[in-house]
């Protein structure tokens, strides 16, 4: 999965090679698939020309959301951008309410989504992986533009020496020059302001582990970008509420230049990465305050000195423009600390609740025993995560559940018959506990495993395997930009709303955020109860999607149930 067709040395006579092959293979369709699109008629011009009766008109939102006989409406062609949850509209009508200070403006605000998403003008489907890893389509001014490509040289403008060059660098740093991030123990990282996610992009060919995230930019799509390229992110911010990850998931979090003052507001920042870091784990911080002494800076660099050393961290290497702290997990110095007020111990009980809208505290965590994880990503995979015995999940289960999504994946890429370049992002909308991306591992796929909120905590168990995720809410967007996932995989995901929810968060709701993150010619993958499984059925073509219905084994093993294999069609606006 992380191999590449660039490695971080590379020849002009590689790259000029590569550039006529892929010059080629867009012309001959092979890269962008040979599909034209199919179009949908604005009222007003070429009604007879129209191949579908769903309109284009911005429509408000009613509830129950209710999709016309003659097809969904579709928003206006300046929508094809649309981010419900980010939307720099709706979001400055809030503003009064908000508190700027702390950056309350970049976090989730979610209105209703109430049509289909266009993709733009002369929308192509994306270059394929692992080509996607350091080319794409178009032009800005942060990577090369070569001819109609954007080339991605090494790691773009944080890693002025490469992102290979820097990662190698931070693991001298972390272990004396003795090794690199591997031998200091990292498989899983948090990487904050990731920008077009170049340092998640050059730790795969080392079996590391990145969750990418950044708030949407005003001017530069950089999110959007890495999911282009084919590398998990998401947009989200570190503000006023915890991220959507479970405590102790990652053994690094990593900032480089990520516009986060971690100084401010008592450190409250700081602490929801003590929250996030295993025992020993790293912050690593490449950034002015780190190298630079003069402006603020100094004075910042003292206050992030005071702030780590008040939660027991130590500065292990403060060098070329990054210091790197270890969270020494050291519950005598914690609580010592905690007497001479210089910090407060967060409650117990706060500990334990699902990070889901969940807002900051200012109190340290102190993580006390936890699970000793294996050394290497393939090892995750395959090991019992001691946390789902907390919660009731036994290893025989595991062991089933893992076998059971191991065959159905199998039958999926039987069933989907398409070359398995043609799926490189995907998301689980209800992982349980991680069988779905563990199975599709052996392809070159990532998946975003997504815990639903309402649902059992479940989601550390699947960080424990070395897999990534978050906590969502399927009554509202998920927080990407539109047509970023190839597959999306959704088991039981409308009945349990069904059951627990009324107007406002219907299997309308859920079919439209579909619909707007999945790729045209991306895949739906929907197992669920027969009566939900008809609607769907019946709801599907008036969403442009085409169906196919194939009978698989259920988890019981006892009887088939019924699966849908949906595909949206590649559409556009005329």
């Amino acid at each position: 999965m992380g191999g590449s067709l660039f490695g971080a040395a590379r020849s002009g006579q590689t790259i000029m090679v590569a550039l006529v092959l892929m010059v080629g293979s867009f012309y001959t369709g092979s890269l962008f698939g040979t599909n034209q699109p199919i179009y949908v008629s604005q009222p007003s011009s070429h009604p007879a020309s129209s191949k579908f009766a769903n309109k284009v008109a911005l429509t408000y939102r009613r509830l129950p959301l209710v999709i016309p006989e003659t097809g969904m409406n579709v928003c206006p062609l300046e929508f094809n951008e649309y981010i419900p949850c980010h939307n720099v509209t709706y979001v400055h009508q809030l503003l009064p309410s908000l508190n700027l200070s702390r950056r309350e403006e970049l976090e989730r605000h979610c209105p209703p989504l109430e049509h289909l998403v266009p993709p733009p003008n002369d929308y192509k489907i994306p270059i394929k992986w692992p080509t996607s890893r350091d080319y794409l389509k178009g032009g800005q001014n942060w990577v090369h533009e070569q001819g109609q490509f954007w080339w991605f040289p090494g790691g773009g403008t944080h890693f002025k020496h490469g992102a290979a060059e820097y990662i190698q660098r931070l693991g001298n740093m972390m272990t004396n020059e003795t090794g690199d991030l591997r031998s200091a123990g990292v498989v899983q990282v948090l990487d904050v302001g990731c920008g077009v996610a170049s340092f998640a992009a050059y730790l795969l060919p080392l079996g590391i582990q990145t969750m990418s995230f950044a708030p949407k930019d005003g001017h530069e799509n950089q999110i959007q970008f890495a999911l282009e390229r084919g590398i998990g992110a998401m947009i989200s911010a570190v503000a006023t509420k915890q991220m959507p990850y479970p405590a102790a998931s990652f053994e690094m979090v990593h900032c480089s230049r990520c516009r986060v003052d971690w100084h401010a507001n008592d450190g409250i920042l700081l602490k929801e990465v003590h929250r996030l870091l295993r025992p020993n784990g790293f912050f690593v911080y490449s950034s002015p305050p780190a190298y630079r002494n003069d402006k603020e800076y100094p004075m910042i660099w003292d206050k992030l000195v005071n702030l780590t050393s008040a939660m027991c961290w130590k500065l292990i290497s403060r060098k070329v423009q990054t210091a790197i702290w270890i969270k020494d997990e050291n519950e005598v110095c914690l609580r010592q600390n905690a007497e001479l007020k210089l910090i407060s111990l967060c409650d117990v009980e706060d500990v334990l609740k699902p990070s889901w809208k969940v807002t900051l505290r200012d109190c340290v965590q102190i993580s006390g025993q936890t699970e000793e994880r294996p050394s290497s990503l393939a090892e995750r995979l395959s090991a019992y995560p001691g946390t789902l015995r907390k919660i009731g999940i036994s290893e025989d289960e595991y062991t089933s559940d893992t076998v059971y999504w191991r065959e159905q994946v199998n039958h999926y890429w039987r069933l989907m018959n398409v070359n398995e370049t043609e799926v490189r992002n995907a998301m689980d909308m209800n992982a349980f506990i991680g069988g779905f991306a563990a199975a599709m591992n052996s392809y070159p796929v990532w998946v975003m495993n997504i815990v639903p909120a309402t649902m059992n905590d479940t989601l550390s168990g699947i960080f424990e395997r070395g897999l990534n995720g978050a906590f969502h809410d399927w009554c509202e967007a998920f927080s990407t930009y539109p047509r970023t996932y190839d597959l999306l995989h959704s088991d039981h995901v409308f009945s349990h709303y069904n059951k627990s929810y009324g107007d406002g968060c219907l299997l309308e709701d859920i079919m439209l955020e579909m619909d707007r993150i999945v790729r045209p010619q991306g895949f739906i993958i929907i197992r669920d109860e027969e009566s939900i499984i008809s609607r769907i059925r019946d709801l599907a073509p008036k969403l442009l999607w085409e169906v196919e219905t194939h009978e698989l084994e259920n988890k019981d093993k006892k009887m088939t149930e019924t699966v849908l294999f949906c595909r949206k069609r590649f559409w556009a606006i005329i």
